[in-house]
């Protein structure tokens, strides 16, 4: 059986591992990257189901990424985090995008991952 793959990718290394804790724990194959640049390399590679992406990195904005993934990888499941409030407007019209804002809950993990 193959395990459902999870990308995460945040500049905050303490939260990059409670994340990929909780995943492992859950059965998930997790992959970390801190960075813009490796969201699209580690997409390409990875190939992953789920990915949990930070609004702030320190190359850039990860909502600037959301329409050129979802366009290559659109049944993947995105996670746009950010610890700032953001606006969802502009994220509506995309079928797998979600908007958390951090402090992310471990029951919103397990409402929505099981």
């Amino acid at each position: 059986m193959n395990k459902s793959k999870v990308l995460i990718i945040d500049d905050e290394m303490d939260y990059c591992l409670i994340m990929k804790s909780y995943f492992e724990g859950k059965g998930y194959a997790v992959t970390l990257g801190h960075a813009r640049r490796d969201c699209i390399t580690l997409l390409e590679e990875k190939n992953p189901d789920i990915l949990l992406l930070d609004n702030n990195l320190p190359d850039g904005k990860g909502w600037e990424l959301v329409g050129p993934i979802t366009k290559t990888y659109p049944d993947l499941r995105l996670y746009l985090i950010s610890a700032y409030h953001q606006k969802t407007e502009p994220f509506t019209s995309y079928k797998n995008v979600m908007i958390w804002e951090k402090p992310i809950s471990f029951s919103l993990l397990d409402k929505t991952f099981g």
